[in-house]
């Protein structure tokens, strides 16, 4: 039964390539985040993306955009740093408004790699699923360079305590430079 699903994926992944324009890329991106939420006194921390996409043109106005990326995230509170560091797997779908300027919309789950507070190890206490809504804008500066802006919305309470009803929650602006190949 594994060989005849893993064969259909592989027929439908080669026809699939085959017939629509897919370009694979990696990309990296300057992070602004935060938490939000019933937290106070929380300040932005500057991080960092960096992973791969596949941008899968359906029409010529429409492309779908898997992503894997890695993504340094968190916040200030009252001078201590709570660095969260995630693997994040967004799923784009990108609208073509004019030729090189695209909107994009999409879900994204994020796993818990690390949670720190000043060094210390805190993972415990953080949820180990990030569920979110991204939106944001492209713009192609040409068919392989391109950059783009997006916000990230948590939607998971990012603390994972018994008897803490406290709704906190991610939330990430990126700017970002990506190459297609």
């Amino acid at each position: 039964m594994k060989k005849i699903i893993l064969s259909a994926v592989a027929v439908f992944a080669f026809g699939f390539t085959n017939a629509q324009g897919v370009k694979f890329g990696v990309k990296a991106a300057l992070n602004v985040s935060s938490l939000t939420g019933d937290v106070d006194n929380a300040s932005s921390l500057v991080g960092f993306q960096v992973g791969g996409f596949a941008e899968i043109k359906l029409t010529e106005k429409f492309a779908v955009q898997p992503e894997l990326m890695y993504s340094a995230q968190g916040a200030d509170s009252d001078g201590d740093k709570f660095n969260l560091d995630y693997i994040n797997i967004p799923v784009m779908a990108k609208f073509y408004v004019a030729k090189s300027f695209s909107l994009e919309a999409g879900p994204q789950i994020g796993f818990l790699m690390s949670a720190k507070i000043e060094g210390e190890d805190v993972k415990d206490f953080v949820s180990s699923t990030d569920f979110s809504a991204n939106l944001g804008a492209g713009f192609d500066f040409t068919e392989n360079l391109s950059a783009g802006l997006r916000y990230n919305f948590g939607l998971t309470n990012v603390y994972d305590v018994e008897g803490f009803d406290d709704s906190i929650k991610n939330g990430v602006f990126s700017v970002s430079l990506g190459y297609k190949f």
